[in-house]
């Protein structure tokens, strides 16, 4: 349940795209780092007094660094602008009956001047949709795609297994520029578009953003409990469903790793076997990167091979992948440990990206 703490603001560590870093001194002499999501708990400066949520970082649980701002209960933000129309500024409710939930206006509702379009949108004309399990694949599948593609319009999918706000992501807002758009689906939201499912996403990526590529991934924060199917990226194959069902090509960037301390991450994860073998009931192309260490080849081959009765297992050259990889606007980490640490994963996640740029002809 909630850890509550109340402090005061001391300093402001640093702002990127829609989220505050903040130094929060308690009562009792501790301090705190923090985190405020300007958009909806106003914008905090020194000296205020906030409420805070503080089970996740007293725990220690992963990307749960932070103390969250809940309110800053004696300098409250305005009301947004009331629209003479008050569904013109949106009804989408996400993080629904939770404390924060954000009222926000959907892609497709009747008051979006996108409306029309999606209203008979039902196919996202064979665009290549890479998916992949963690955020910290974003990246790397980016600078693949780039890297054959510099010219290809691809759009980001925030699925809401990790972060639900688009602004926690440090790695979102350095790629600024770099995509053509963040469409936020389900509870998550923030994102440059909004859209209540991953469908409607999809259809947006397309028609409303243009993109020629599409990738979809959760947030930061992969939720799971070391077994087969109790972990978020489960919704992974969802997404091949997804894809399919609109008319895409899913490309499927698979978890890789010979550094993962983990057995059931080493080779190809569990995670990617259950979402690929499992969830996914169409067809995927599941991408294998070449230049494989051999023995990590071989495991990778053979975990494998009983997915190869329902998808069309692809080995894609990584010539000039590894430059491409270290050109990234962004740094690269999974699980905390860099490019040069887990390179077989970061690979593998390029290699999807490229072999989605070579599906567009």
């Amino acid at each position: 349940m909630v850890r509550w703490r109340s402090g005061t603001v001391t300093a402001v560590r640093r702002r990127w795209a829609g989220a505050t870093e903040l130094d929060v001194d308690l009562p009792d002499g501790g301090r705190m780092r923090a985190l405020a999501y300007p958009a909806l708990v106003g914008d905090p400066e020194p000296g205020d007094r906030v409420l805070l949520n503080v089970g996740a970082l007293l725990m220690g649980l992963g990307t749960g660094g932070y103390a969250l701002v809940v309110a800053l209960p004696d300098r409250l933000p305005a009301d947004p602008p009331q629209a003479a129309d008050t569904r013109a500024a949106g009804h989408l409710v996400k993080a629904r009956y939770t404390p924060l939930q954000p009222i926000l206006l959907g892609v497709d509702e009747d008051a979006s001047p996108h409306h029309a379009r999606l209203a008979t949108a039902e196919s996202v004309d064979g665009m290549p949709v890479v998916t992949a399990d963690l955020h910290s694949a974003l990246p790397a599948i980016l600078a693949g795609v780039h890297a054959d593609a510099p010219g290809a319009r691809v759009a980001y999918l925030l699925t809401d297994g990790g972060a639900l706000p688009a602004w926690f992501s440090r790695t979102l807002a350095g790629l600024a520029g770099h995509l053509v758009g963040t469409v936020s689906v389900g509870q998550a939201f923030g994102g440059d578009l909004e859209a209540s499912t991953l469908h409607a996403g999809l259809l947006a990526a397309r028609h409303v953003l243009r993109a020629d590529v599409a990738i979809v991934a959760q947030g930061p924060g992969n939720l799971g409990t070391g077994t087969r199917w109790g972990f978020s990226g489960v919704a992974v194959g969802e997404a091949v469903n997804a894809v399919a069902t609109l008319g895409g090509r899913a490309v499927g960037s698979l978890r890789i790793s010979a550094a993962d301390p983990r057995p059931r991450h080493r080779g190809v994860s569990h995670h990617s076997l259950t979402a690929y073998g499992r969830v996914a009931l169409a067809a995927a192309e599941l991408v294998v990167p070449d230049g494989l260490e051999p023995a990590l080849a071989a495991e990778v081959a053979a975990a494998l091979a009983p997915l190869a009765e329902r998808h069309r297992i692809v080995a894609v050259p990584t010539d000039g992948l590894d430059a491409a990889l270290r050109a990234s606007p962004v740094g690269l980490s999974t699980m905390g440990r860099g490019l040069d640490a887990d390179h077989a994963y970061f690979l593998a996640a390029a290699a999807a990206g490229r072999h989605a740029a070579r599906l567009l002809g």
